[in-house]
C-alpha cells in the first residue's frame, strides 16, 4: 500500500473541510432562527394569527416543511465533513474504505469528505440504483 497525502495537502483538506464546516454551521443558525423556530405571528409581524387565510397558513406550513428537509440534509452533510475531519486526524483521510488505494486529489478537492475513490463510488452507485429498480 502507497504513502499517504503529503502533510501540507492534509492541511489544506482540513482547512477546507473546516471552512465548509463553518459555513454550513452559520447557515444551520440561519434557518433555525428564521424559519423553524418562528411562529406565524413571528413571521408576518402580524399581532392577530387569527386573520389569516387557510392557504397562507398552508404556505407558512410548507415553508416550514421545505426548512426542516433542507436543516436534515445539511446535518447530514455536516455528519460526513466532521467524519472527513476525524479521519485526518485518525490518520486514514484520503484512502479509499473500500480498495484502501489513495484517492485522487482533483476528488478530495472537489469533494473534500470523499469516503471512495471514483472507481469504487461508481460501482457502490451502481449497487445503489439496482436495489431501486
Amino acid at each position: 500500500m502507497s504513502k499517504g497525502h503529503p502533510k501540507e495537502k492534509l492541511e489544506k483538506y482540513r482547512q477546507l473541510l473546516e471552512n465548509k464546516r463553518e459555513a454550513l454551521l452559520k447557515e444551520l443558525g440561519y434557518l433555525e432562527d428564521n424559519s423553524m423556530n418562528s411562529t406565524i405571528t413571528e413571521s408576518t409581524g402580524d399581532i392577530s394569527a387569527y386573520s389569516f387565510h387557510m392557504a397562507d397558513q398552508g404556505t407558512d406550513a410548507m415553508e416550514r416543511e421545505k426548512a426542516f428537509l433542507f436543516a436534515s440534509r445539511e446535518g447530514r452533510f455536516l455528519y460526513h465533513l466532521n467524519q472527513a475531519l476525524g479521519r485526518i486526524e485518525e490518520g486514514s483521510y484520503g484512502r479509499c474504505e473500500e480498495c484502501g488505494e489513495l484517492i485522487s486529489e482533483e476528488r478530495l478537492t472537489a469533494v473534500p469528505h470523499a469516503r471512495f475513490c471514483i472507481s469504487c463510488k461508481t460501482k457502490e452507485d451502481a449497487r445503489k440504483a439496482a436495489k431501486i429498480s
